[in-house]
């Protein structure tokens, strides 16, 4: 498998723990509707809900690793998942800050602050690939009888073991780099205002795919440099009487964000709905309602930026740029407001009370203006090249009816005859509307005759992957060829 077919089989196993985001928003937004001020400090309901939430968001890290592992492997089996998990506690706890003491004979003050933030969506993805390589390989590998019961799917989760062992073994040394050159990074544009604001912002939302944000934001919103925007804008009197909070700079680092959570995104999610296929606008639209609600209220923007970055990763690049773009902008004209939890509509309000915040009203009409902003840019760009946004990825599809056989039984052995039969295919999977296959002669299928039982296309992506469009169905004829014997013979199977 080339490396564009192995990421786009990345991307698609991150749609699986991605799904579970729009709960956390739904819960967590009717928290904070029920209880703005305090946010479950004077409610009992809303703490509830947004702690029930917060168990999704806080623990994406976990999410990731189970959800990439059961995603990637061949056959989506649970054995696949538990794996992941396992080797996401090995990692994480052989990294955590008392463990590294430990293990390297250091006093725990002088961990590296690194291993504090060791519990990232980058550690997830990670050990969730490698779980599912590990599974696909020796999920049926048979063992001495004396070794049995370990053999097969029981085997995977003591090899993720070991393989997450070697993996904190290595990040051991090469964490603490990676996450001081993100902290060198912060303190080197500190000094560049409102233009340092932008780029800040820029390289924070590109690094949340991976969940590196945390540590580039504890240099601009924590005391890790001495800026410490957050807590010194919370302060507001007692930090300008303090002289550790100025009028119209404390907040620079948030400001702009409330234009991109509370209206850009959900111009972005409007767009995303308007270019989906029509027989797929429905569905769209679910899941677009709660994210973009989600991040209009409460500024978690998660559950929408997960649905596009790894399905169209050019345009989260737009979204990076835009975003950057309104940080530098508020900044700039000194339109200041600030947040204890994110930028959406409830700290919105919090922040107007507070002596810091200037000309917070002007965030909305940038808003507003960068709401048509993205709704228009996005729309162009996903239609311009083809992205496959939600609810796309039959965009290029026409309508056609199947002229094979009915029975999807038969079905699916006339596509197999087609594509070449057991013997050329290395990998089946499929996703909503596609059979995703691996092959090792893409020579040898014949187009006319797929397209002739109801394909209405064929994609191939390198020299060994190809997707077959059926629409609806691709889901149910990649599992009837699955169960097809590679001993059975085809020849007797009459194509169009």
């Amino acid at each position: 498998m080339n490396i564009l077919g192995y990421f786009q089989k990345v991307g698609k196993a991150l749609m699986v723990p991605v799904a579970t985001l729009p709960a956390a928003a739904i819960l967590m937004g009717i928290g904070y509707w029920i209880d703005p001020v305090a946010w479950g400090g004077n409610s009992a309901l809303a703490a509830f809900l947004i702690k029930a939430g917060a168990a999704i968001i806080d623990n994406m890290s976990v999410l990731f690793a189970v959800g990439v592992a059961y995603g990637m492997s061949k056959d989506k089996d649970g054995a696949a998942a538990l794996s992941g998990f396992v080797g996401f506690l090995v990692v994480t706890t052989l990294l955590s800050p008392g463990a590294v003491a430990q293990i390297q004979g250091i006093d725990p003050a002088a961990v590296p602050a690194a291993f504090g933030k060791i519990n990232n969506q980058f550690v997830g993805i990670l050990v969730g690939i490698v779980s599912a390589e590990i599974y696909n390989r020796f999920s049926t590998v048979e063992l001495h009888k004396a070794l049995a019961f370990f053999s097969g799917k029981r085997l995977v989760p003591i090899l993720t073991s070991f393989a997450g062992i070697l993996i904190a073994f290595v990040l051991m040394y090469i964490w603490p780099a990676i996450y001081g050159g993100l902290v060198h990074f912060g303190e080197s544009i500190q000094g560049m205002g409102s233009v340092g604001a932008g780029i800040y912002a820029f390289f924070n939302r590109l690094l949340i795919p991976v969940g590196l944000h945390h540590a580039l934001n504890s240099v601009f919103w924590f005391d890790v440099a001495g800026i410490n925007d957050i807590p010194n804008f919370l302060g507001g009197a007692q930090s300008i009487a303090n002289g550790t909070a100025t009028v119209g700079v404390t907040g620079m680092y948030q400001a702009g964000f409330f234009p991109i959570m509370m209206f850009g995104l959900p111009g972005a999610a409007l767009a995303i709905y308007h270019t989906a296929k029509v027989e797929n606008k429905e569905k769209v639209a679910s899941i677009m309602i709660a994210a973009g609600f989600a991040s209009f209220f409460t500024g978690v923007t998660e559950p929408l930026e997960f649905s596009f970055m790894f399905l169209a990763p050019a345009l989260y690049v737009v979204h990076a740029a835009l975003t950057g773009i309104s940080v530098f902008i508020a900044a700039s004209m000194q339109w200041i407001a600030g947040f204890g939890f994110s930028a959406g509509l409830v700290d919105m309000v919090l922040s107007t009370r507070n002596p810091l915040a200037v000309n917070w009203y002007m965030l909305i009409i940038q808003g507003i203006v960068f709401f048509a902003i993205y709704y228009f840019v996005f729309r162009a760009v996903i239609v311009k090249f083809n992205l496959k946004t939600p609810g796309r990825e039959d965009d290029d599809e026409e309508e056609s009816s199947v002229r094979g056989s009915k029975e999807t039984g038969e079905l699916a052995k006339q596509y197999l005859k087609a594509l070449g039969g057991h013997e050329n295919l290395e990998n089946i999977d499929a996703c909503i509307t596609r059979l995703r296959l691996t092959l090792k002669d893409t020579s040898v299928i014949s187009e006319k005759q797929l397209k002739a039982l109801g394909a209405m296309g064929v994609v191939k992506l390198g020299s060994n992957n190809v997707q077959v469009i059926l629409g609806p169905l691709a889901e149910i004829v990649a599992g009837e060829m699955k169960k097809i014997p590679a001993s059975e013979d085809l020849t007797a199977v009459a194509l169009p």
